[in-house]
């Protein structure tokens, strides 16, 4: 069993709002057991995950992590709407699939905070993001030697130094910026972003799974 189980084990407890004794009952375990399973301190058998996916109501792909969807689709790069009226890339699918997912994903963040509607916020989370952009788009540029150095103002041997220092000061601030402003907040738990954004929650929940994957082997 993955790590990623027992932590949607204990979402799915906790977004239907019962408790580990309740939801032991219903999923005919005890409540001990249940607990280990929670914080995977014991791995349980397939008939346990089925049990779990039908009291959750959730596919068993969901549960053991294989698909960002609870309905255990596995998304593809044609199921994807696009936030914008993009055109077709050619080429490989993957840089489509991915420009698909981070611009949706996008979509929900902005949306977001527009609803918050602090200038702060949104101003340190774009920097963020702005430097993350130009740091992906200047390595593919110097990739090829023959591009003149000039359309850049910071030199190379300060360029990772720098960006790295701006990105970890906008993540600071924007901790800081959060504190105290969760009844501003929309709901935020995955079912109320699916009914929220129908179009784009897919996206964001498989762009968060990337990540997640990426930071586990980090």
């Amino acid at each position: 069993m993955n790590a990623t189980f027992p932590r949607l084990l204990t979402l799915l407890r906790k977004e239907r709002g019962i408790s580990q004794k309740e939801a032991a009952i219903s999923l005919k375990v005890s409540q001990a057991l249940l607990s280990h399973y929670e914080k995977g301190i014991r791995e349980c058998g397939l008939e346990f995950v089925v049990r779990a996916a039908d009291f959750y109501d959730v596919s068993c792909d969901y549960l053991l992590g294989r698909t960002a969807d609870k309905s255990g689709a596995m998304i593809a790069v044609d199921d994807i709407p696009d936030s914008e009226s993009a055109e077709n890339g050619k080429g490989s699918v993957l840089p489509v699939l991915n420009k698909k997912l981070i611009l949706n994903s996008i979509t929900i963040l902005f949306d977001v905070l527009q609803r918050v509607d602090n200038k702060d916020l949104t101003t340190e989370i774009s920097a963020y993001l702005d430097i993350a952009v130009y740091t992906a788009f200047r390595q593919l540029y110097f990739a090829d030697t023959k591009n003149p150095p000039t359309m850049f103002a910071v030199p190379k041997h300060l360029f990772t130094a720098t960006a790295n220092g701006s990105m970890g000061v906008a993540a600071a601030r924007m901790a800081q910026l959060t504190k105290g402003i969760g009844g501003k907040l929309p709901p935020l738990a995955p079912d109320a972003l699916s009914k929220t954004y129908p179009l784009f929650a897919s996206s964001l929940f498989n762009l968060i799974k990337n990540a997640e994957t990426r930071l586990a082997k980090s």
